[in-house]
């Protein structure tokens, strides 16, 4: 049963995150509720099950002409700074604060998505 639930979560965070939405959101959950895995370890699984997931999605949408450059360049490098500072920042709380700081965003961002406006393309 928890291997079958594993392969859920796995397939459900690679397809939520080819889509752009946010996959390691699925897989942290699955590994906190599921596992006896803490946060920071989880965060960690996350960002390596992220690096295949982002390059065949980067092809992908590539391929398909789906990236502006100009705009997702300066952002993926803002990203690694983020990430350097995140790394760091991690290190310094407990787990029990990476839980809570993780389910705050979850529910400000599932907050926002269901209150925004769409808008045409």
């Amino acid at each position: 049963m928890n291997l079958i639930i594993s392969a859920i979560a796995g397939i459900l965070s690679g397809m939520i995150g080819a889509m752009g939405m946010g996959g390691g959101g699925v897989l942290i959950i699955y590994l906190n509720l599921f596992t006896d895995i803490p946060q920071s370890m989880a965060q960690g699984i996350n960002l390596l099950f992220f690096l295949p997931t982002a390059v065949l999605a980067v092809l992908y949408y590539s391929k398909k002409k789906m990236i502006v450059w100009e705009i997702a360049v300066p952002f993926a490098f803002m990203g690694i700074l983020g990430t350097i500072a995140g790394c760091y920042l991690c290190g310094k709380f407990d787990n029990s604060i990476l839980t809570k700081l993780f389910g705050i965003l979850l529910l400000v961002m599932g907050t926002a998505g269901l209150f925004k406006k769409d808008r045409k393309v």
